[in-house]
This record gives structure tokens, sequence and C-alpha cells, in this order.
């Protein structure tokens, strides 16, 4: 039998660490502030910090394994957090700076995180919580130039502790290197840990030309915050390849985010759909205010998007790419680029292509299963349960043995996305089991009928929800956010609709209201438009 003669060579974090001190020693980082000032630093001086702070937790006394927290927005020390806790053995663990003040308490606990590295403008999310928790130090990082109250550590200080020649241990490729919650569940967030090999194949696997092309000659913005998935695995994709990353810190308004752009002339840029609806009536109110780069790239997940944000971005010469995945999946799992069998197709049929989810990226595998466990065909029209395997899904959450019905016999991840997958591979989204519409014994899509509405020219939000029918079983209500001065009515909507639904599918009623509640990672918040809804009397 002839054996391989290739090196065992680990996929770990410290080498993107040496690769981007040694081969993009000047490329910058910049940072926005939360008093809007740019902090500019080069990844020759991340790695350097980088490696100090390894030392200096090393020095503290954290041991492998264990877990180190940050409660920061997007910016360099982030940055620093992102690749000194996993290069000295220990285990970055985002919070979600979003979440309720008891739940950030549960999800430190839980993870028993050692120390804190927290930004100072957070100070006070941090005191809601800080009797219900008990970590051994927290850093402060002084973002805003004030002193450190007595109490906390300043991160330059602790820093300053640290050695730049920080001599990295022995760190296997399937031991952990960050772990992030999920609220996207229920019950409590549950916790997902990424080894150092899943994130470098995310990484490398995120850069390739067929799925976000991320390479050294790209300006990145992670609007995606940090604690969200680890940004989408941008921050590592960046720093292995070297591109120039700029981070938008707190301040996540369209018009900061549209100045940062031009500003720094970003080519990449990637968020939940939420923030580009903002972004492109921004645009659309002053269509010449901003010089962005041509062709820039968005990519956008977190839900799907309707085809009428594709075509309106098009027109500004931004380019989406749809994107699928979850915490469970690192998250990327599918992008939406058009295959070059399909490029024959009319625009509007591309569009209806690029509308979809995407192929999945190599190594991810995926099937849809109906209802009985069947896996069903590709053929564009079956739809089921989407599940997921390969490198970078999870194949179990942090301490918790009752999950394991989110799981199949075969060891698949159960989404919990319903979906149809055509003969091209495309997912398409069409719901999350929990919040399909069963009406007259036919399911109806909340999604799509989403996407449709917000194609309306007065319409900028929109989210469908189940409510209970007496003699339906359940109808469609549809909670929409309307542009100044318009006046849209249950028929207009319905009439909009109609050449594209069938008449069981047009929602029965139609609510404007001022804004749709949203998660603490910008997706509609269902479950709040529910409670909103629970009393609604069909008849009235």
């Amino acid at each position: 039998m002839i054996k391989s003669t290739m090196m065992d060579f680990p996929l770990t974090l410290p080498h993107l660490v040496e690769r981007v001190g040694l081969l993009f020693p000047n490329v910058e980082v910049v940072s926005r502030m939360p008093d809007k000032q740019l902090h500019r630093t080069t990844y020759g001086q991340v790695q350097q910090r980088t490696k100090q702070l390894a030392s200096a937790l090393t020095k503290s006394g954290i041991q492998k394994g264990e877990a180190v927290a940050t409660l920061m927005w997007n910016h360099s020390f982030h940055l620093e957090a992102y690749l000194g806790i996993p290069i000295m053995g220990g285990v970055l663990h985002t919070l979600n700076l979003r979440l309720s003040a008891d739940d950030i308490a549960y999800i430190a606990n839980h993870a028993n995180d050692q120390i804190l590295i927290v930004d100072d403008v957070l100070l006070p999310l941090y005191e809601q919580f800080k009797d219900k928790v008990s970590f051994k130090k927290v850093i402060v990082v002084p973002l805003t130039g004030d002193i450190v109250a007595d109490g906390y550590t300043d991160y330059e200080d602790f820093i300053s502790t640290g050695d730049s020649d920080f001599d990295y241990p022995a760190i296997e490729e399937n031991q952990a290197a960050g772990m992030c919650y999920t609220s996207g569940t229920t019950g409590r967030p549950k916790g997902i840990v990424f080894s150092h090999r899943s994130t470098v194949l995310h990484s490398m696997a995120t850069s390739m030309t067929d799925c976000l092309a991320i390479s050294q000659h790209d300006v990145i913005t992670p609007v995606v915050p940090m604690f969200h998935v680890n940004s989408w695995g941008l921050p590592y994709a960046s720093v292995m390849v070297g591109a120039k990353q700029v981070f938008p810190g707190p301040h996540l308004d369209a018009v900061s985010l549209l100045d940062l752009y031009e500003t720094e002339q970003v080519t990449f840029s990637a968020g939940v759909p939420t923030v580009w609806l903002a972004i492109k009536e921004a645009m659309e109110a002053e269509p010449q205010r901003w010089k962005t780069t041509p062709n820039m790239r968005m990519a956008v997940g977190g839900a799907a998007v309707p085809e009428s944000l594709f075509r309106a971005f098009d027109r500004f010469d931004m380019r989406i790419i749809q994107a699928w995945g979850l915490t469970e999946s690192s998250p990327l799992a599918t992008t939406g680029n058009i295959k070059n069998e399909l490029l024959t197709l009319s625009e509007d049929e591309q569009y209806k292509v690029r509308a979809k989810q995407g192929v999945p990226l190599p190594f991810v595998e995926v099937r849809i299963v109906d209802e009985e466990g069947v896996i069903q065909p590709w053929d564009g029209e079956s739809q089921g349960d989407a599940e997921l395997r390969g490198p970078w899904i999870t194949a179990a959450y942090h301490k918790d043995d009752d999950a394991k019905d989110k799981f199949s016999g075969d060891g698949w991840f159960k989404t919990g996305d319903v979906c149809k997958i055509d003969s091209h591979g495309y997912v398409q989204l069409t719901d999350r089991s929990k919040d399909l519409v069963k009406s007259g014994g036919e399911w109806i899509s909340s999604v799509e009928l989403e996407n449709a509405i917000m194609g309306h020219p007065d319409v900028i939000e929109a989210a469908v929800i189940a409510i209970p029918h007496p003699k339906w079983d359940e109808r469609p209500l549809a909670a929409i956010v309307v542009k100044d001065g318009a006046i849209v009515s249950t028929q207009d909507i319905r009439d909009f609709l109609a050449s594209s639904f069938t008449k069981i599918w047009l929602p029965d009623a139609v609510e404007t209201v001022d804004a749709i509640p949203k998660t603490g990672t910008g997706k509609f918040k269902k479950l709040t438009l529910r409670e909103m809804y629970k009393d609604w009397v069909w008849d009235k």
C-alpha cells in the first residue's frame, strides 16, 4: 500500500498571524471610534499587539481550552482579541451586546468565561449584569481615551505586560479556537464551539472566487457584528489573504457607513438585509452624494433578500451576493453567484437565480427531507427541512445533551429552514419551519410574501406572520413600514401581489407600523410581532 508523503501540518491560527505580519505588515486596519474619528494601524502593529495580548493572557493564568469573553464593537482592538486569545490556546467567546443582560450573564456563566475584555463605552451594559457573573479580571479598552476606573484593568496596561516575541504553545488543529451562542433556537441560547481547523477551512472557502472572492486587493468592511458568528468569518479571511480591513465601530447607520465606504474606497462589505434597506433609502434620497468604489460587492445574509433590492443596488453599481448559513455552520453554507451555464439566461431570469440562497460551498453538503424523513429531489419544486454536514458544521452544542433532536440519526445538522433545491444546485429558502403559514391545508411561505411585498414602490420593510383563523386554521398578516407620506392599504398590497400568487396566499390583513421589531442581529423578530397581534379578530 502506498502511503502519503505529505507533511502533517496543523491548520491553526498562529500561521495566519505570522503570515500577515511577514507578508502584509504595512496594510492598514482602520477603525471608527465612538467620536467618529478614524483610528489607523497596520497589520504589522496588530501582529505585535496580538502576540503581546497572547503573552499577557498566558502570564495571567489562562489555561488551554479556557474561555476569554469579549464585549466589544467592530474595531482593531477586537481583531487583536480575535487572534490573541486562540493563539495562546484560549477560546475566544464573543458576547452579543444586543441580548438582554440576563441572557448575557447566562451565556458567560455557561461558557465559564474567565476574563472579560470590554469597550469602555459598553461598561454601562456590563454593570447591568456584573453581579451575576464572576470574571477573574475585567479588562477595559479605553476607546474614548478616558482613564479606566478603579477595579478594572486598562487594556493598554495589560498588554504592555506581554512579550511581542511570544512563543506559541503547541496547538492541535481540532482544538477549540472560538465560541458563539445562538439565540435562533428554542429555549436558552446554545453554544457552538469552532476549532482552529474549521476556522481556517472556512476562511479558505469563503475567499474563493466562486464564493466571496476576498483577496489582498480588497478593502473589507464587516458591518455584521464581530459578536455575531465571528463577523461571518471575515476578519479571519481578511487576515489570511492580507486584505485591508475598515471597521465601523458602533456607527452602523446608513449615512455613517456610506461615508466610510467613500472615504476608504471599500470594495466589499457584509451585513443583514435591514442594513442594506436603510442604505438603499439613503442613496435614493441623495443619489449624487456618495462616490463608492465601482462594482462594490456586498454579502447579504441572515434573511432572504428581496429581488427588488438586487435591482436597486445594481443601479448604484453595487453588487449583492446572497449567502446563507447559521451560527452552527460558522456561518457560510451557500453563496449565490451565477454559474457559468446560467449566464445565457435573460436578465430577469438571472435576478431570480441571484435571489436564491445559492449553491453549497466546497465540502458543505446539503439535503432536504420531508416530514417523514424522506430525502427530496433537487427539482426546484419539492421542499423540506434543510440539513447540512461538513468540516465547519457543528456536530453538537456546548454542554447541551438535550439538543440531540437538532441532528439526524446519521449525523446531519437540522437547520430549521425549509428549502427547495433546483437542478443546478441552488438552495432557495422558503421559510423557517416555525414561520410557515398553514392555511386551508396549504403551506404559505412568509419569506416569499415578504420579498414580494418589499418590491412595492412605497414599502420599505415587510414581515409576514401567521394569525389563527376560525375557518382556515391560519391566515397571513403583513406588517409593513412605508415611505414618509405614503398610505398603503390591504387591498393595494393584494392587488400588487395578485399576478404572482394564488388567491389563498394573499394576506388578508396589512398593518402599517413605524418599525418592525428586530433581533440583536437585525433579523425580523416575528415572535414579538405574533405577540403584538395575538388578539387579532378577523371580522373586525
